[in-house]
């Protein structure tokens, strides 16, 4: 029963060096203890501001990654398309030098067939006009066995010149 009604002696004891406790903790461990409650409630509070501004710059840092990934789109889409420009600029100025390339020597082509075409005809006249007066010449031996008429032939050939002169 003792544990039950405790005797005043144990009682005033433990009264006594509970307040002793109590002003030793008060004077000497509670100040240093809500100080550092104080620190630490204030360092946490910091972290969360800091937190949150960090938080604050992920965001525009964010925003403004979206931005140079939409200029550098912008800007990748205005340089493809000055290349694609710049490509059918080129396949256009090709094609047209090489249009003016054929037809400069399509032109040479004609002229020098048309130059050959001559230098043959020409020849082939030349060649033509030679058989016919070798023909001719085998033909007057024959004709002309004696000098007589190959002489009255001569005469006549001389009076045709002259009259074609005058």
């Amino acid at each position: 029963m003792e544990l039950i009604k405790p005797d005043i002696g144990l009682l005033f004891w433990t009264v006594l060096i509970f307040l002793v406790l109590f002003f030793v903790l008060k004077k000497f461990a509670w100040p240093p203890i809500l100080t550092m409650l104080k620190e630490r409630e204030t360092a946490i509070s910091n972290a969360l501001s800091a937190a949150e501004k960090a938080r604050e710059e992920m965001k525009e840092i964010h925003a403004d990654n979206e931005k140079l990934l939409r200029e550098a789109r912008i800007q990748s889409d205005e340089i493809l398309r000055r290349a694609n420009e710049i490509r059918q600029e080129t396949i256009g100025k090709a094609q047209n030098e090489a249009i003016k390339e054929y037809e400069r020597l399509l032109g040479n082509a004609r002229q020098a067939i048309e130059n050959e075409k001559k230098t043959a005809i020409t020849e082939l006249q030349n060649e033509l006009a030679r058989h016919s007066i070798n023909i001719a010449e085998k033909i007057l031996r024959e004709e002309m066995k004696n000098k007589q008429q190959y002489d009255k032939l001569i005469e006549k050939s001389i009076q045709e010149i002259n009259f074609a002169k005058s």
